[in-house]
């Protein structure tokens, strides 16, 4: 290669370089992406990072779909929203403007520091109480419910609200032990949802499955391996759909409490999904059986 081609290289090398590094500026300016430490390589900043110490009634959420949907919402109880001033604007509030919570500028810089390198808030970060807590009994008039035995990972919970929401569920329902408390990290991953639907952990899920039976609705879990298909287990007009962890499924005592137990039959080569993805295609089917039954 020639050294004039050589040069054209370098010089288009640099000029890409200089255009990705003004974009990454720019998402950084926007609190879009993590603000890396002054002298520390992201890496370290990873590394260095202690998260603060949140009292019982703590909660901090971040993103703007997410601290626009508690603002919102009229149960959620705010105490102090912690801003850009490009996020104030992209969440429709002037400066100045009385939002019936303290409002405090900052910079990504500072929210980066009390969130971590990880977080991605846009600028945005909201610290608010916990929701009111729900009770089963208040769900009766719901169709169709969702319940997750232990399932641990936070973004998986956010997707499977989402879908929830999507496909107008009236709850999710977990378990106290082995699954996400509500969060910044749960709600960001709802995006908004975890304002929409209840969020209700059990002390004991085969005694909250047996209170739903005596509601009158049919628990049916999501197990690979389940006798029949999903579509023709479904019975009645009240649906609870039950799925497991990420890994070891449903619990023994959660298959022997459920009224069915039924697989998704998929033709292709794979035969197993991410939970929150089974969970969507479950929704669906349970909608299009309630839609049949006049719900």
């Amino acid at each position: 290669m020639s050294k004039d081609k050589n040069n054209d290289k370098s010089a288009r090398d640099t000029h890409y370089a200089t255009l990705r590094r003004n974009v990454r500026d720019a998402k950084r300016e926007r609190g879009e992406i993590p603000t890396p430490p002054m002298g520390r390589n992201p890496r370290q900043g990873k590394e260095n990072f202690k998260p603060p110490q949140l009292q019982p009634e703590q909660v901090f959420l971040y993103g703007l779909h997410t601290v626009r949907a508690a603002l919102d919402n009229p149960a959620r109880k705010l105490i102090k929203l912690s801003v850009t001033r490009n996020a104030l604007a992209r969440l429709g509030i002037e400066e100045g403007q009385n939002i019936g919570v303290p409002v405090e500028l900052v910079t990504p810089q500072d929210i980066d520091r009390f969130l971590g390198p990880d977080a991605i808030h846009q600028g945005v970060m909201l610290e608010t109480r916990p929701l009111p807590v729900r009770r089963l009994d208040a769900l009766k008039d719901s169709p169709l419910l969702l319940v997750l035995d232990q399932v641990t990972d936070p973004h998986n919970v956010g997707a499977i609200m989402r879908s929830a929401v999507a496909f107008d569920a009236g709850a999710v329902i977990t378990t106290q032990r082995h699954s996400p408390t509500e969060s910044g990290v749960l709600a960001k991953s709802a995006s908004g949802a975890l304002e929409l639907i209840p969020y209700i952990q059990a002390g004991n899920l085969a005694d909250t499955l047996e209170e739903l039976h005596r509601l009158g609705f049919q628990s049916i879990g999501l197990d690979s391996e389940g006798p029949q298909p999903l579509e023709p287990t479904f019975s009645g007009d009240k649906i609870a759909l039950v799925l497991g962890s990420e890994g070891k499924g449903l619990r023994q005592k959660t298959r022997e409490t459920v009224t069915a137990l039924a697989r998704l039959d998929m033709p292709g080569a794979i035969k197993s999904l991410n939970v929150s993805n089974a969970c969507a295609i479950s929704l669906y089917a349970a909608k299009q059986h309630l839609s049949r039954q006049g719900k």
